[in-house]
């Protein structure tokens, strides 16, 4: 509970973090409670686990107390001793007081609860998210983590325009700050996907799902773009969809990269539909498949923070694609993630764990991959490529210079590798089972491939 994490609690006594995991794993079978949720701020106790809070700390200052020498009395130095040494007559009773819950007049976490409970199903669309808010938001003891259920219900209702905007800030700071959890967060995926409309994952037009939700503050050119036309080259049908940031001379770069390299630009899933079956790519602008969810997450600009929303709409897979390729750089981040595509029933997916925001591999840093294969979670680590010297644009812009690597016009080591191990990524995700060395000699060839796919 101090340290809000295995490895640290582990180090803290003294043990090997297995022994600690063993350790927990024996509490959570004997309590039949998780005791602590992984959320992206390191682990959080339930409420089982925050009511024995108190009773833990009394019982570790029971036993610190063990080892105090216990049976020692002092006898004091007869040449110390005043003379008025005794007991006073009249004792004094217990100091009353309240329990403690009760310093402030407020309720029980029973008689909370209850109150809660009042809310009923079929309340006003307000008092249900109140019920939402409250529940997450009043405390330790008082507070727990959303169901799935109950994190779908708030966020449709967001979704739906029915919530106050104090309540929409309210849910999203007290999540962040405590840090969401898997379940609430894939609640929220599935608020999203019902929100849009999103086809059945496994059952759609599309082989991989490429969310690419960037920052404004990214001012390199996007390269994976070109390593998801090698993907499509080799036969598969690849949606993108994301958004370059609300703010900045540079938000509509994902639209201007996409139309140079022939890439159509939907703003339906209807029409991402039909530009899958003909050319087997498309890219879906967030403001077209969502503007609620593009205003929310348009929220950054008012409270300089990230909100939980932004890790939902990386697995929302609209278009129901077998497979996916997430870009998460944050180590807690990623196995949050893949934890929330277990609860999602996802069953491929591959992370790369150097990149925030978008898949694209940084092949001259030591690359993470966290995937799920079938269901199960199989890890790798990709050693760093000796870095090249970087080429000169020779006065091209950064979009000019972009395309002319494409074409050939333009040699660059640097992103040639970018873009080929990107595709690599891509097809390991797709289920290419030969290893990562087999699938760079597939996607080797596909670059070198490019100008016939150019000539079509």
């Amino acid at each position: 509970m101090r340290e809000n994490s295995v490895s640290r609690a582990a180090v803290s006594v003294g043990l090997q973090p297995s022994a600690m995991s063993r350790l927990l794993s024996q509490l959570r079978e004997e309590y039949r409670d998780p005791l602590f949720l992984r959320t992206g701020h390191g682990l959080r106790p339930t409420p089982l686990a925050e009511t024995l809070r108190l009773r833990g700390r009394a019982l570790a200052a029971e036993a610190e107390a063990l080892f105090e020498r216990p049976g020692r009395t002092v006898t004091p130095d007869p040449q110390e001793q005043s003379g008025w040494e005794g007991v006073g007559l009249i004792a004094a009773p217990p100091l009353a007081a309240r329990p403690s819950l009760m310093l402030d007049g407020e309720p029980t976490p029973e008689a909370f609860a209850a109150k809660l409970a009042l809310i009923g199903d079929d309340a006003a669309p307000q008092r249900r998210l109140a019920r939402s808010i409250a529940t997450i938001g009043t405390g330790a003891g008082r507070s727990r983590p959303l169901s799935e259920a109950e994190a779908e219900e708030a966020l449709m209702i967001i979704l739906a325009g029915e919530a106050d905007p104090v309540q929409i800030g309210a849910l999203m700071v007290a999540l962040q700050y405590r840090g969401a959890t898997a379940g609430e967060i894939a609640g929220f995926v599935r608020a999203i996907r019902r929100h849009v409309g999103a086809v059945a994952a496994g059952s759609g037009a599309a082989d991989l799902d490429w969310p690419c939700y960037l920052s404004p503050k990214l001012k390199t050119a996007p390269w994976f773009l070109h390593a998801a036309r090698l993907v499509v080259s080799a036969g598969y049908r690849v949606l993108l969809h994301g958004h370059y940031g609300q703010d900045g001379t540079e938000r509509g770069k994902l639209e201007i990269a996409a139309t140079r390299a022939g890439i159509a630009i939907c703003v339906s899933l209807e029409e991402a539909n039909i530009a899958l079956a003909t050319t087997g790519i498309a890219y879906l602008p967030l403001p077209a498949l969502s503007p609620q969810i593009y205003r929310l997450l348009g929220l950054y600009g008012l409270m300089e923070m990230r909100i939980p929303l932004g890790s939902a709409v990386h697995l929302i897979n609209p278009m129901g694609a077998r497979t996916s390729l997430l870009g998460v750089a944050n180590s807690a981040a990623r196995t949050l993630s893949r934890d929330i595509a277990l609860l999602l029933g996802v069953r491929d997916l591959t992370i790369l764990g150097n990149t925030r925001d978008h898949a694209e591999f940084t092949p001259y840093r030591q690359t993470p991959l966290f995937r799920l294969v079938v269901g199960e979670a199989h890890d790798l680590v990709i050693p760093a490529l000796p870095a090249p010297p970087t080429e000169a644009r020779t006065g091209l812009s950064t979009r000019e210079y972009w395309e002319a690597v494409w074409t050939g016009a333009a040699r660059d080591e640097r992103a040639d590798s970018t873009i080929v191990t990107t595709a690599v990524a891509a097809l390991l995700s797709l289920g290419n089972s030969s290893g990562f060395e087999a699938a760079c000699e597939t996607a080797r060839a596909l670059w070198s491939g490019r100008s016939r796919q150019m000539a079509r």
